[in-house]
């Protein structure tokens, strides 16, 4: 049995796809009612989860000390690919955009979700109510919790405050995350193809994967994941990633949408039973959590009891001399192997387990894994201005944003040289590992003199260097090292064979394998179409093999 090919468009794309002869012949949308096998083993459905900060050696690792777990249920029916890489920078924006784009930042024109538009106005108001406003082109642009009518609650006050929004220079009207994205998603594609979709993510900016028409999810949920924890809302104020279990709880809802969504409902499980998505899918942040936070507290705000249970990351076992989870990334880990068990559960009483594939993987990394390279205000490294110093002397800059990179946009652009020049004095000083400007900048971007969103100069530091004063993590992403890109990926069907891939593939691959087994054409996606965009190779199932 093949995939069915009917209806992608290029002969020359379907070739390309013959590899993909995974007896997982595409499905169109079941009747509402309808939320059960037809007998076949047609996929007609897709469950993309990101566990945000998960590198392909925590999966391998949790896989080896847990043959029984649901981690490991999927890659034994599944190919598990363990030199995939992330987006470049690997925030969770650009990292999201490259599973259901299939575009790199070049093409998405989504740098970070603090970033900078040359063209666009400033909000009428900033994240603390200050007005702004003005009609002078160039403006930071963040599309994070800060735009929320209120963050500190879980539906963020009713959303997205329209007034903390950058404005379109032509007509003054704020821009929305969705509007913000160049290219097409895979949700877009599907509904175009007659299919239901639905996301669940961690902020209202999470409008952005409805894509440009402001209509590829049918069944958006994103509940603010940077609220207080229901313990604390009227006593401690704490917020949810301040505690491993407040995250824990966070994702827990969306784990019970996604439930809903299995068992034929919309997220919130009420009313009249609308069948289970075409392409659905959520989030996990408490790994990333697990992995960063410095001072874990539980959801009321009281210390943990057990000392071990304080600080996140990685340990260097004394057996090994290698990287292991803490206990409090242990426990993160073991409960999203935990909400993995339920969705597998109920998708075998929808009787939906042959008809789902299930793709597994993360929006980005975390750096450092070994903890002994960290530098940052938790080992005593005041670096949140060493690139600020050395810059700004020579090249006033108008937005730096910093984790474990450093993305400079600066006011004048033709002082490019001279802020280079400044970085590459000051190196050492400021743990500087590569500085990409001019033509090493746009061997992977667009030139910035030209495209109003692309950083004038990137600098990624050594491994293990924050650009940040803060006490309170010991972990981060959105560089380029191996630590923040080589993320975790599985592919995984009960009709599939267990296979690993060592060669090199992107998670910008996942999109348009998403569309190929829904019998819906790649090329549908424009970043597909500019970046040539391949199918994830080495699919196959034991009939193919026979």
């Amino acid at each position: 049995m093949t995939i069915n090919l009917h209806n992608i468009r290029s002969l020359a794309f379907a070739a390309a796809l013959s590899w993909l002869a995974v007896s997982l012949t595409a499905g169109r949308a079941a009747d509402p009612g309808d939320n059960h096998d037809q007998g076949g083993n047609e996929i007609k459905h897709v469950l993309l989860l990101s566990v945000d900060g998960l590198h392909a050696p925590d999966l391998a690792n949790y896989v080896k000390a847990h043959p029984d777990s649901a981690f490991a249920q999927l890659t034994k029916h599944g190919v598990t690919y363990t030199q995939a890489s992330c987006s470049k920078p690997s925030d969770s924006f650009p990292g999201l955009l490259a599973l259901v784009t299939g575009g790199t930042p070049a093409v998405t024109g989504v740098y970070y979700d603090d970033s900078y538009d040359r063209t666009l106005l400033p909000p009428l108001v900033d994240a603390d109510g200050n007005s702004l406003g003005g009609s002078t082109p160039g403006t930071e642009v963040a599309y994070d919790e800060t735009i929320d009518r209120d963050l500190t609650r879980l539906d963020a006050g009713g959303g997205i405050n329209p007034a903390r929004l950058p404005r379109s220079r032509a007509t003054g009207q704020p821009v929305y995350p969705h509007s913000f994205l160049r290219v097409n998603t895979i949700f877009e594609a599907a509904k175009a193809g007659g299919l239901s979709t639905a996301w669940c993510d961690k902020h209202p900016a999470y409008d952005l994967v409805n894509g440009p028409s402001g209509k590829g999810v049918d069944d958006l949920f994103t509940p603010e994941i940077n609220s207080y924890t229901p313990e604390s809302a009227t006593t401690a104020h704490v917020v949810n990633t301040s505690s491993v279990l407040g995250t824990e709880h966070n994702d827990e809802i969306k784990v019970v949408a996604i439930l809903h969504e299995i068992a034929g409902f919309d997220h919130t499980g009420s009313g009249e039973r609308v069948g289970t998505p075409a392409i659905f899918g959520m989030n996990f942040q408490a790994v990333s959590v697990g992995q960063k936070l410095v001072g874990n507290v539980l959801p009321d705000g009281a210390a943990p009891s057990d000392p071990n249970m304080v600080n996140g990351g990685y340990r260097i076992d004394p057996s090994s001399g290698t990287p292991v989870p803490s206990p409090l990334l242990t426990q993160a880990l073991n409960y999203v192997d935990g909400s993995l068990r339920r969705m597998f559960s109920a998708l075998e009483a929808a009787k939906l387990s042959k008809s789902t594939l299930i793709i597994l993987t993360a929006k980005h990394g975390q750096s450092p894994i070994d903890p002994t390279r960290v530098r940052s205000g938790f080992t005593g490294f005041n670096l949140k201005s060493a690139i600020k110093n050395l810059v700004n002397p020579v090249a006033p800059i108008a937005q730096l944003t910093q984790d474990d990179v450093a993305l400079i946009w600066l006011q004048d652009q033709r002082n490019t040289h001279s802020a280079t020049k400044a970085l590459q004095m000051g190196q050492a000083n400021a743990f500087i590992e590569s500085i990409y400007s001019g033509t090493n900048l746009q061997l992977a971007f667009p030139n910035p003199a030209t495209d109003s969103r692309v950083p004038d100069i990137i600098v990624q530091p050594e491994l293990g260097v924050i650009y940040s004063n803060s006490t309170a993590k010991d972990a981060e992403h959105g560089g380029f090292s191996v630590d923040d890109t080589n993320v975790a990926l599985v592919v995984s069907s009960p009709q599939l064979n267990a296979k690993t891939v060592k060669g090199a593939v992107q998670t910008t691959q996942i999109a348009p394998t998403i569309l190929a087994v829904l019998g819906l054409d790649p090329q549908a996606l424009r970043a597909v179409q500019l970046q040539h965009t391949q199918v994830l190779p080495g699919i196959e199932t034991a009939s193919d093999q026979d």
